[in-house]
Order: structure tokens, then C-alpha cells, then sequence
């Protein structure tokens, strides 16, 4: 069965963890390390055989589109992670508008293809924030992937949109992040910190028991997480904790994750593309 992969194309400086110490007006004043940690993610999965989605942030594009193009040569799935990585809850209507378009304009004319699929920053997508479907919808994207349904998350979290592949009453498709449904609670099995957190055994048992029950899950990461030798700064105790607990080990459970599940690009595996051209 394949399982649809994906990687959450942003810089180590631009995460929600660390944004205390890098605002948005410091970004440009950063080290790019994107490229380099990108790229090693682009040889695992050439290694492997392996597509998958890639959900770019505008500004990234915007500064590296060498690396989009790459991405879009080797047969992967552009997609966008909106321009500026801020929280959709934080923002209005408009200003979110502003901010997709930009950032799909952007990434259309770098590969000279459409852009079909949008995850917000931080999954940031919730009850509150609902009234985003609309306006992707009428910004011409066919799928978002922003819902992440677990149950312990101080940012995100969206039980109420269960955890199979879904339209919204707009038409929009709807791709949550894996959980497993176990009584009452969604166990995060998506990848991400829980995949450097928890051991790997706990994933591929888990993800198995999807896939036994023809279930395809969806799984994601960043590069930041392929990046072990990245700047260490000073936050609280548990934004440090959760940024950098295990980097050395992404690069090698991924490897591990890759021999153990097929997977394929979002748009591939939940069959986009005719929902695209209906």
C-alpha cells in the first residue's frame, strides 16, 4: 500500500520553537542551511526509489528556487507552505489570502506547473481558523494537509474532522496527518518531534496496524531534522527540548521507515489529480 511522505521545506530559524529569538525581521541576517539538509533528503529518497510531497515556504522559494526546481526534475510534488510561516489563527482572512497567493504565484512560476496542495505552518488550521478552507478553495488549491488530529498539542490539534482523507462542504479535500485512534484518544504517528521523540519500533508497529486496516497514512518532516550540526540558542527549557531532542537520529529511522512502507506523493496517493481536471 503506499503511504503518502512529505517534507515541510523551512529553515531552522523560522520554526514556531525558535521564533522568540529569530523574528521575522531577522531572518535574512541567518545562514541558509535549507539547501544542504533538503538535499540529503533528496538523496535518501533517490536511494530508495521514493517520491514524495514537498510543501515549500514562499520564502524559501523565493531564495532558493535552484532547490525547488531540483525538486520538481527529480519527480517530486511542489507544494506550498505559505510565505511567511505565521500561524494561520494569528492572521485575518485577508492578510492569509495575501500570503498563499503570494506564495503559489511564486512557486507556479519557478516550475512552470500548477500547485495543487497547501499545509499551513504549525498545523495551524483549527476550530478557530476554520474560515481558511474557504479561502484556499477560492484560491484555486485542490487539497490542504493542516489538520493534524491528535489529542495533546498546545498549537494544534482538530479532533471534530476524524482522521481519514475528507471534503469539506466547499469541495476542498482535506489529507490529515496520520493518528491512531486508540480508545478515546488520537496518537500522534505522523513523524515530526514525536518521530525523533518516541523509538521507532512504536511508529512502524503502530503505522502497520493503519496499513492492515487498508488505511494509507500520511507522514512528514523538515529538513531543519536532517540537520544535527545546526546552531544551538537559548529558549526555554522545553521549546530547546522539543527543537532539538535527537536530530542524529532522523536521517536513519527515515532510512529504516523507507525500507519498512511504500510511499508516493500526496497528490499521488489520494488521487488529486482527478479531482483537478473533474
Amino acid at each position: 500500500m503506499k503511504n503518502g511522505l512529505s517534507f515541510d521545506v523551512e529553515d531552522w530559524f523560522q520554526v514556531e520553537n525558535l521564533r522568540s529569538v529569530f523574528p521575522r525581521e531577522h531572518w535574512d541576517a541567518q545562514p541558509l542551511r535549507v539547501e544542504a539538509s533538503t538535499r540529503r533528503i533528496l538523496t535518501l529518497l533517490r536511494a530508495s526509489q521514493t517520491k514524495a510531497t514537498f510543501f515549500f515556504l514562499g520564502w524559501v522559494a523565493e531564495r532558493c528556487p535552484q532547490l525547488v526546481r531540483e525538486v520538481d526534475r527529480e519527480g517530486h510534488e511542489v507544494a506550498s507552505h505559505g510565505y511567511d510561516h505565521e500561524l494561520v489563527y494569528n492572521l485575518t482572512a485577508e492578510s492569509f489570502r495575501v500570503d498563499i497567493r503570494r506564495s503559489k504565484r511564486l512557486l507556479e512560476d519557478i516550475i512552470g506547473k500548477p500547485v495543487w496542495g497547501y499545509r499551513a505552518p504549525s498545523f495551524s488550521i483549527v476550530r478557530d481558523s476554520m474560515w481558511a478552507i474557504d479561502v484556499l478553495k477560492d484560491e484555486g488549491f485542490i487539497y490542504d494537509s493542516s489538520v493534524f488530529p491528535v489529542s495533546f498539542h498546545d498549537r494544534y490539534g482538530f479532533s471534530e474532522g476524524g482522521t481519514l482523507p475528507f471534503r469539506w462542504p466547499n469541495g476542498l479535500l482535506e489529507i490529515p496527518l496520520a493518528v491512531y485512534k486508540f480508545s478515546k484518544f488520537s496518537l500522534p504517528v505522523a513523524g515530526g518531534g514525536y518521530f525523533r521523540l518516541f523509538p521507532y519500533a512504536y511508529f512502524n508497529f503502530l503505522l502497520r496496524r493503519l496499513n492492515t486496516k487498508r488505511n494509507p497514512f500520511t507522514f512528514y518532516l523538515h529538513p531543519w531534522e536532517f540537520d544535527p550540526t545546526q546552531p544551538r540558542v537559548q529558549v526555554p527549557p522545553f521549546l530547546r527540548f522539543r527543537h532539538y531532542v535527537n536530530l542524529h537520529r532522523t536521517e536513519k529511522n527515515l532510512s529504516r521507515l523507507l525500507s519498512d512502507f511504500s510511499f508516493e506523493r500526496l497528490a499521488v496517493v489520494y488521487r488529486v489529480a482527478e479531482m483537478a481536471n473533474s
